[in-house]
């Protein structure tokens, strides 16, 4: 047994629980210097630093857990978001793209596909990501208004409306949101319960 590797983990462990991130980064750190096959300790580490918003710190250690495992959709979808917030988004996009590939009912990928597609401008390409997200996770009321406002700007009203028409039960103020946003004053009706604008 690695008794220096089973003493930083449990050390790092221990900070977690008692919610010192920084602290627990370095035991991490630690663990995977006396054992550099501890793909946890990295993706761990890289978590960590992602939580801080240190997204070079955190690519790079998502990068070495994914040398270690390449087969885990979780590390390239957090891979995908780091390189994203460091201004990588052709970067960001090819990992979130081999997040799915790996595991097509991965929604948090799908819909960050869909929205680096969106602030490009390629609402087709949004618009089909984003369908993908809000299949999968039917009452995410969010990915269901970035859809319906890819959709609008594809220029589907059809479409657009029946968005509206999904969101009315369960997310009725994203659903007034939606209405607004798209103008689409011709459904105010189904909103108009809910006061305000």
């Amino acid at each position: 047994m690695n008794f220096d590797h089973f003493r930083y983990t449990l050390r790092a462990i221990v900070f977690d629980w008692l919610r010192m991130p920084d602290k627990s980064a370095e035991a991490y750190v630690e663990s995977f210097r006396a054992n550099p096959r501890d793909v946890r300790a990295a993706r761990s580490i890289g978590w960590i630093h992602a939580q801080k918003k240190r997204w070079s710190a955190a690519a790079e250690w998502f990068d070495k857990a994914l040398a270690l495992e390449p087969e885990d959709a979780n590390t390239w979808y957090n891979l995908g978001y780091a390189l994203e917030q460091l201004g990588n988004p052709e970067g960001g996009l090819a990992a979130l793209r081999r997040a799915v590939e790996l595991n097509p009912k991965h929604d948090l990928a799908w819909y960050g596909i869909g929205m680096m597609h969106a602030h490009r401008g390629d609402h087709v390409a949004a618009a089909e990501a984003l369908e993908q997200a809000a299949t999968l996770q039917p009452m995410n009321g969010v990915a269901w208004y970035a859809l319906g406002m890819a959709r609008y700007h594809n220029n589907q009203p059809d479409k657009v409306e029946a968005v509206i028409r999904h969101l009315v039960d369960y997310e009725p103020q994203t659903a007034k949101r939606l209405v607004h946003d798209a103008q689409r004053s011709d459904l105010q009706h189904l909103v108009a319960h809910l006061g305000g604008r």
